[in-house]
């Protein structure tokens, strides 16, 4: 725990031994050495930062958001980014709207940049696929969301893919005189951030709504702003209560106002859950379960045919999310075969752990798919009674860090991989509310304990997940 307040506090001596990271929040090592090459060869950019993007259409946003005369946009060759004298307020900037767009450069299309200026001598060795890749993932997507392969389209992130189908929305429905926002529970942060910081006027284009079960709420918030509110962004299950919401009511609500509805199942899974029926659009993060070796990101969009908007989606599309790049895809292909058999490993083992936790004397609360506060939404959508997906949030009863420190299973910030992992999901996602008196009332607020723990549960054996926990929480 003190490491990762140290990663939070940005101290030299923990940051200096963090060689890579999930890559939306840590630069990944190819991208910052095609960086250092580019300014190294270009005598124009000495004393320069440089921020490389997926495209050049990604570091023309980019450049229009940061707004500063001293901003450049670069290309050398495939690689793109913007370029202005080292600031560190502009380089946070940066760095803030590529993480919640989605929009970094890949690792791999680095890496391919690095070997052709010879800066590497090999790729790095990874399982290769034949076949076309991109009809391969697909396929997998249409058939797993209950759709054709023609209303799946990939981004280069779960993010890309939520920023993209946002956009596209947010511009539908400004055609409309709707730009107001909701936010239904708690949810993944940086869908959290576009959505207060790229609504039209945040201050009153952004409303949120807690408690994903309270219908007369939201009811009444329809019934007064209804021919305003521009669409709803919820996940099923919410990130990290995992609460599922009625999402028949929503649904209805939402076509009742003229609001559009976009779902983002990735905590589950759409091999899980049935969602695209509810839904203009899902958005969802291949990262998780599809990429479950933990090497590959990716997103998806995928259009539901009975949307009044599905070809206002399908048309505009293609023109809002980045590309994918090849050797991304291809990674993907190679491992998206396992995801079924993944997914089914899972759920057969998330239940053991789930009943170790809940009848553990040291663990106050334990939040999964089948809380009784949503098991009964829950099993209306899941493919089968034990779909349940991989994970558990919980509570306990003793000093965090006393059992994080003891715990022998692999720590970081992603799930639906073969791997276990767990990690202080607030402290690294709201590390800002957890260290304020008035951002413990915002997380209080929200049925949020600082304190708690995101588990996502891999394809071990459960008598194996179930023992470390034991022994960290004696």
């Amino acid at each position: 725990m003190r490491d990762v307040i140290g990663y939070e506090e940005k101290h030299p001596e923990v940051v200096a031994q963090l060689t890579s990271g999930y890559p939306r929040f840590v630069v990944h090592p190819f991208a910052k050495q095609a960086a250092a090459h580019l300014i190294r060869t270009q005598p124009a950019l000495a004393g320069h930062s440089l921020w490389l993007t997926s495209s050049r259409r990604a570091a023309e946003r980019l450049r229009l958001h940061l707004a500063s005369p001293q901003a450049i946009l670069l290309e050398d060759g495939p690689l793109t980014g913007v370029a202005f004298p080292e600031d560190a307020a502009l380089s946070s900037r940066a760095k803030t709207f590529l993480q919640h767009t989605g929009m970094f450069l890949s690792s791999r299309e680095a890496e391919d940049y690095l070997l052709h200026v010879g800066e590497l001598s090999a790729p790095a060795l990874e399982k290769g696929f034949d076949g076309y890749p991109g009809g391969c993932v697909k396929g997998h997507v249409a058939r797993a969301a209950g759709a054709t392969a023609a209303d799946v389209f990939l981004a280069p992130s779960g993010m890309n893919a939520i920023y993209g189908a946002f956009r596209v929305a947010a511009d539908l429905q400004r055609a409309k005189g709707r730009t107001r926002w909701l936010q239904l529970g708690w949810l993944y942060l940086d869908t959290i951030a576009i959505l207060q910081k790229f609504t039209d006027q945040p201050a009153q284009d952004y409303l949120f709504q807690s408690d994903v079960f309270d219908l007369a709420t939201l009811r009444k918030l329809f019934a007064e702003q209804g021919d305003r509110i521009a669409g709803l962004i919820t996940e099923v299950p919410t990130n990290p209560l995992i609460q599922t919401p009625d999402l028949a009511a929503i649904r209805d609500l939402c076509r009742e106002h003229g609001a559009l509805l976009l779902i983002d199942p990735t905590i589950a899974s759409p091999l899980n859950i049935d969602v695209l029926p509810y839904a203009d659009v899902l958005v969802n993060s291949l990262t998780k379960y599809t990429g479950s070796e933990g090497d590959v990101i990716m997103g998806s969009v995928v259009v539901n045919p009975a949307s009044p908007h599905a070809a206002d989606f399908r048309s505009r599309l293609p023109g809002e999310l980045e590309p994918v790049y090849s050797r991304d895809l291809e990674r993907l292909a190679a491992q998206i075969g396992d995801t079924p058999a993944v997914i089914a490993q899972i759920n057969r083992t998330t239940p053991a752990v789930v009943e170790f936790l809940r009848t553990h004397p040291r663990v106050k609360e334990v939040y999964w798919s089948l809380h009784p506060a949503s098991r009964e939404n829950y099993l209306k959508i899941a493919r089968s009674p034990d779909a349940i997906g991989s994970m558990i949030s919980f509570v306990l009863d003793m000093p965090v860090a006393q059992f994080y420190d003891r715990l022998r299973l692999p720590k970081g910030p992603s799930f639906g991989m073969k791997a276990t992992l767990i990690c202080p999901f607030i402290y690294l996602a709201h590390y800002d509310l957890v260290t304020s008196e008035s951002g413990r009332a915002t997380l209080a607020a929200a049925g949020l304990s600082p304190e708690l723990l995101r588990l996502s549960v891999g394809c071990e054996p459960a008598e194996d997940i179930i023992a470390a926990l034991a022994e960290a929480l004696a």
